[in-house]
């Protein structure tokens, strides 16, 4: 039976930070949902049970052959598409076989692969890359055809368990929706950790990475988030009930304290008479009386505040992202950037694109239609090989979807010193807390960080950056953040002042930013929607 049982694990990073510890968690047949803030070990934890890393203490054992999608993946480099599927020494062998070499070396690399390319081929095509060959440079494919083809690449290995880190980063709606089919084919153990709505609401079961360990939901994500409103309800009833006991011990522990300071003195007028040494007792025995009451009322506030206490931190939400854009208000009519008759290699020709502010764009298209490409000429990043592209005023601040901007051996303190080297060190510092990397994680080297931190770390860097932009170009930019985050970034671009463009696949997204155009690139040329 394909499984993944975690047993006792602990782990911690080179630094000594710990991410697990004691972890204990089981997956078997079915789809099962990997949920949890960015940053909180959601990768890691998939890290481990691949064996790409290995755990300070525990164990973990995989039943079945395993599949690992990572979240990132080689998208440069002389690699070839028969690299990533892992089949080039195969492809080779066979290649020479054929030719007429039948050293015993090729029959070895082949093995029992002889229909490898046929295989190949079947599983691109399913996953819409039916047209790309075996020797076709990684380079040249777009960010979704890549992860499409990281997908192929494990699917070639039958795998009876299947790891996939955010495998809907960069895909096109149609590309999606294959991979709802695969997914929903698939007959083992499959953990997906993914921020794509949609898809968790395909999953069986939804497991919930949390500081204590991993609290598992059955259902799908729909069915678990109501499950999570209900609960916060509860704690919101138990908060209220807690704070109202709270009152009314502390307002019985006051009248108790009159009551006996009332006693107290219409004792010691009633004992004047008494002789001392009797005086003294009956006081000293009322003082005690008063005392433990006192002290019984004062535990029971001191529980009452134990009671709120509890109730406020199951309320108590983790660190979310405090998004603030910059405040470059562009006046309307005034033109950001204009393009005309722009050609980049077979990509596109003759595409014509003026933006105005406060424009807000979405540039739309398949997987390799170029729209990256487009963005990076827009950005001055690229010069076309044919038309003019001129940046009006102001500043593009593009934030790549490959995340490559940021020197990955610095922290984020760092880095954002580079982009605004002006910064006071104390509006960095606030800068830096706002976007979750307060104290020494801000001094973690960018490439140590997780795919959502990094995304984070961009983020910040590229929109404080000086002078402030003008114009956002903006490549999936809800790539790897987890849900609270995308919610926060979709709240600030629909407060955003300036003008924007975006190309993103998530359709709830564009919805919410209040777009004022939507255009397609296909076919070479771009159109309005």
């Amino acid at each position: 039976m394909s499984s993944i049982v975690c047993t006792n694990l602990s782990f911690s990073w080179p630094d000594g930070t710990p991410v697990f510890t004691g972890l204990a968690f089981t997956a078997g047949p079915g789809r099962t949902g990997l949920v949890a803030p960015n940053g909180a070990g959601k990768s890691t934890l998939l890290r481990l049970v691949s064996g790409e890393l290995a755990p300070a203490s525990g164990t973990v054992t995989v039943d079945g052959v395993l599949g690992y999608l990572r979240q990132t993946l080689p998208l440069t480099g002389s690699l070839t598409v028969a690299d990533a599927l892992e089949i080039a020494p195969a492809v080779r062998a066979l290649a020479a076989i054929e030719a007429g070499d039948a050293s015993e070396e090729h029959f070895g690399a082949v093995g029992a692969d002889w229909d490898i390319e046929e295989r190949a081929h079947a599983v691109l095509d399913r996953l819409g890359l039916g047209g790309i060959a075996l020797d076709r440079p990684l380079g040249t494919l777009s960010g979704g055809e890549v992860v499409s083809l990281g997908l192929a690449a494990q699917l070639l290995k039958r795998p009876d368990v299947l790891l996939l880190d955010e495998p809907t980063n960069n895909l096109d709606r149609d590309a999606r929706r294959r991979l709802a089919a695969v997914l929903d084919d698939f007959a083992g153990c499959l953990l997906l950790v993914s921020h794509d709505r949609e898809l968790l609401d395909r999953m069986d079961r939804i497991a919930a990475l949390e500081p204590a360990g991993v609290a598992v939901h059955g259902g799908d994500f729909a069915s678990y988030e109501a499950a999570r409103r209900a609960a916060r309800e509860v704690a919101e009833r138990n908060l209220r009930g807690a704070e109202q006991d709270l009152k009314r011990e502390k307002r019985e522990l006051q009248q108790a304290r009159e009551r006996a300071a009332r006693r107290a003195s219409a004792g010691a007028r009633s004992n004047a008479d008494i002789p001392r040494i009797v005086r003294g007792t009956l006081q000293r025995r009322a003082q005690e009386s008063a005392g433990r009451a006192d002290g019984v009322h004062t535990q029971r506030v001191g529980a009452a505040r134990a009671r709120v206490a509890e109730a406020d931190r199951a309320l108590r939400a983790g660190p979310s992202l405090a998004l603030s854009l910059p405040d470059t208000a562009v006046p309307a009519g005034r033109t950001v950037f204009r393009g005309s008759g722009l050609r980049v290699r077979s990509l596109f020709a003759d595409v014509d694109l003026t933006i105005r502010g406060p424009e807000r764009i979405a540039l739309t298209g398949a997987n390799g239609a170029g729209k990256s490409t487009l963005l990076r000429v827009i950005g001055g990043l690229l010069e076309p090989s044919a038309g003019s592209a001129r940046l009006a005023d102001g500043r593009a601040a593009y934030l790549s979807q490959r995340l490559d901007l940021l020197d990955p051996s610095l922290g984020t303190r760092a880095n954002l010193a580079a982009f605004a080297p002006r910064l006071p060190v104390t509006d960095a510092m606030h800068l830096l807390a706002r976007f979750l990397f307060a104290d020494e994680r801000a001094n973690v080297p960018v490439g140590a960080l997780s795919g959502g931190e990094r995304l984070r770390a961009t983020l910040l860097c590229v929109l404080c950056a000086e002078p402030a932009p003008h114009l956002l170009l903006l490549d999936e930019p809800t790539n790897n953040l987890d849900l609270t985050s995308i919610e926060q970034l979709v709240s600030a671009l629909a407060a955003y002042r300036g003008a924007f463009v975006v190309v993103s696949h998530d359709e709830r997204v564009l919805a919410e930013i209040g777009l004022t155009r939507r255009v397609r690139l296909a076919d070479g040329s771009l159109t309005e929607e």
